[in-house]
């Protein structure tokens, strides 16, 4: 397998193909666990998830188990989810809160700040052994951005918020929406798909698929509203280092300040009032988009921030070639409470839930692609839609920012090469 040829990407006529085989080959995981998942930022979660002294959650990221807790100081810190003496795993619940966290195994313990502080027998060790030299370990970057909690195990990679790129924007526009903060509802939903995890990443900002996909969606919507749009507006972006994101007028209204017959009346007051907030801070134009906008924004390599009716983020770890898990969390403003929460927490269970009308969709999709896979004669598959216009909502131009920013990282090229250039740096025929 040669990873040089696995991308066509002809600008001069407008083809960008991808060879199958990057989604089936078992050689291919191997290969991006070291040059991808080794190397860039990784979403770990979010700081409200820890919100007292001694909360701890524990989470698998790119492949390492970690957990993460927030020490009696109020700091939060990251560990490798592996005792120091024979590797069992320290923290064996999902969540949970304690002071000490003690191997269950032979019972090492260590505190919130990853100190080991007691050791059963300490006298059968030699005098050379110190307490001080088997603490937990810790990633070797660890940085927090509005509240996203990233890791990486590269410590050479540039800051965070270099890293994030164009997805800085975005990720602002979801998080100046309130200024109260966010918060993470307790309870998340995780489910397996039988497909590689690249086709998630194609499929959460693909507007293509939309109307064709989830028309049992927008039929229910049409019971409540028979003017309900049925056709994508809208447009994608690539936003550098392989991020993206898709944004899209917000047909069926949000929480914040867009009501339409989706949401009771008596809650056009306070949307109203949110409304008038935002555009008296941010301006008219960017509160109009913070309003009136839905947006899927997809960091790379394997985050999904929902920006819709209920904010919804979601994370997929590949286990195998063709199998990977997803997590989702619903995230809502700190001070939400009564009907908007509720309005909130429908929205997100009634479409990305885990039996909402989206989600079973998508898999069902994304795991007919992995079965049409099998027939190896066919090799490519093609995602040049739109190339040679001005991008709309139904082209394929922030996809296309992911796989060459995934050929450059297999390459072990830099991602700001002249050959993966953004698309928007080449001339568009009128």
């Amino acid at each position: 397998m040669n990873i040089e040829d696995l991308i066509v990407d002809d600008r001069e006529w407008g083809i960008f193909r991808y060879h199958r085989s990057a989604l089936t080959s078992p050689e291919i995981p191997p290969i991006e666990r070291e040059r991808i998942f080794s190397r860039c930022w990784l979403y770990l979660g979010h700081e409200s998830e820890v919100e007292n002294p001694g909360d701890y959650r524990r989470r698998n990221v790119g492949g390492r188990p970690l957990f993460y807790t927030r020490t009696k100081e109020g700091d939060i810190r990251v560990f490798y989810n592996t005792c120091r003496h024979r590797g069992a795993l320290i923290c064996r619940h999902e969540t949970g809160n304690g002071e000490v966290f003690q191997c269950f195994y032979h019972a090492w313990t260590f505190n919130n700040r990853g100190d080991l502080i007691g050791v059963p027998d300490e006298a059968g060790y030699a005098a050379s052994f110190r307490k001080e030299d088997y603490g937990l370990l810790s990633p070797p970057r660890v940085e927090n951005y509005r509240g996203l909690i990233f890791v990486s195990y590269n410590p050479d990679v540039e800051p965070l918020v270099d890293y994030l790129a164009g997805a800085k924007e975005y990720v602002d526009m979801v998080m100046d929406q309130s200024e109260a903060g966010f918060r993470v509802v307790p309870g998340s939903n995780k489910y397996d798909i039988q497909a590689n995890w690249k086709l998630l990443m194609e499929n959460s900002i693909d507007q293509y698929h939309a109307f064709p996909t989830h028309k049992t969606f927008f039929d229910y919507m049409a019971t409540i509203w028979p003017d309900v749009p049925r056709s994508s507006t809208g447009h994608g972006r690539e936003l550098g280092n392989g991020h993206a994101m898709m944004e899209f007028p917000a047909t069926a209204g949000r929480p914040i300040a867009l009501w339409t017959p989706f949401f009771p009346e008596e809650m056009r007051e306070d949307m109203e009032r949110d409304r008038a907030r935002l555009t008296q801070k941010f301006g008219e134009e960017r509160a109009h988009r913070m309003t009136e906008n839905h947006r899927n924004l997809f960091i790379y390599p394997n985050l999904v921030i929902n920006d819709v009716n209920a904010i919804t983020i979601r994370n997929f770890e590949p286990l195998d070639v063709d199998r990977m898990q997803v997590t989702a969390w619903h995230m809502v403003p700190r001070d939400d409470d009564g009907l908007s929460l509720a309005m909130r927490l429908d929205s997100f269970l009634t479409f990305l839930g885990p039996g909402g009308f989206a989600t079973p969709d998508d898999s069902e999709a994304l795991e007919t692609c992995q079965a049409g896979f099998a027939a190896k004669e066919v090799e490519w598959s093609d995602i040049s839609r739109g190339s040679r216009r001005q991008p709309q909502a139904v082209d394929e131009l922030q996809m296309r920012g992911f796989w060459r920013r995934w050929h450059a990282d297999m390459l072990g090229l830099p991602p700001h090469t002249s050959d993966h250039a953004p698309e928007s740096a080449v001339a568009v025929d009128d």
